[in-house]
């Protein structure tokens, strides 16, 4: 197992976390996410590393950004 932690920009309530957990929680492996609204960081735990691109696109389809990019 592995966890890295982003940092997502743009979330203000519950239902934006909500919405950052489901579509990370949809990636192959991924066995649980924690997000902090207050800091804007998400701790993604894994069965294996995750590619950037697919966290990327993940948040990005749930409305967000990736904190530097």
């Amino acid at each position: 197992m592995t966890t890295s932690t982003y940092t997502v920009v743009g979330m203000t309530c519950d239902h934006c976390a909500g919405s950052v957990r489901e579509e990370l929680g949809r990636l192959d492996g991924v066995s649980q996410v924690d997000v902090d609204l207050a800091t804007g960081n998400v701790d993604v735990t894994s069965a294996t590393p995750l590619g950037a691109d697919d966290v990327k696109a993940a948040v990005e389809e749930a409305g967000y950004q990736l904190a530097g990019s």
